[in-house]
């Protein structure tokens, strides 16, 4: 790695990535690559630019950031994958993990803060918002989540959270469907299994699980 460290940014929401991607180019020391604006972008992106570091969104549509965080350490070994997330959700923690990522910042976390993670993943040093570092351990085995009463939410699969969490913001099912490039049907099995496995039927409550799982906001 040279002593400029590269950035790929990688967020669907275009004010908050060109924002945030303006902030990072005053850093000294840091270069912004690329921005893309979802996982697929930043995948055709990612052998022409060999970022050190890829600031990827939790939730975008299409392609899965935590699938993505495994092809690009496969494809680029140097690139260190920092999260971001408005929630710290244990399941999206735990999948973070998982996918070997060396970082995870909500995005209520002041920009200073994602500097300083940019900088710790270059030097493949772990860098989690305080609020999550606090709930992590470490063992022979590497971070894991400290132990607790499991929350409902971890019976359900990322594609279940991700329907519940669009389900939870009023969308329809075929507005889903397009949003997250699934079919209508699969969408209504999604929905029907999570309503299952939660034990919730309406919508109103699903909207309200949600915003006390962290899953999305009041």
């Amino acid at each position: 790695m040279s002593d400029v460290i590269g950035v790929l940014l990688v967020d669907d929401h275009a004010l908050l990535r060109e924002s945030l991607a303006d902030r990072l180019a005053t850093e000294p020391g840091l270069k912004v690559l690329g921005t893309a604006s979802g996982a697929e972008d930043a995948l055709e992106l990612l052998d022409e630019l060999r970022p050190d570091v890829v600031l990827l969104d939790i939730d975008m549509p299409g392609t899965s950031c935590f699938d993505a965080a495994r092809s690009i350490r496969s494809r680029q070994p140097q690139a260190r994958v920092v999260f971001l997330s408005a929630f710290s959700n244990d399941r999206y923690i735990e999948s973070a993990l998982e996918a070997h990522a060396t970082g995870y910042v909500t995005k209520d976390e002041r920009p200073s803060v994602v500097i300083q993670a940019v900088r710790s993943a270059a030097a493949d040093v772990a860098y989690f918002s305080p609020k999550i570092q606090a709930r992590l351990v470490v063992d022979t085995d590497g971070l894991h989540l400290t132990g607790g009463s499991a929350s409902r939410s971890s019976l359900l699969t990322l594609r279940e959270l991700e329907v519940l969490r669009q389900l939870s913001r009023g969308l329809s099912k075929k507005e889903i469907a397009t949003l997250l490039d699934l079919s209508v049907k699969t969408v209504s099995r999604h929905a029907e299994n999570l309503m299952a496995k939660l034990d919730i039927h309406d919508r109103v409550e699903l909207a309200r699980f949600a915003i006390r799982e962290g899953l999305a906001e009041a």
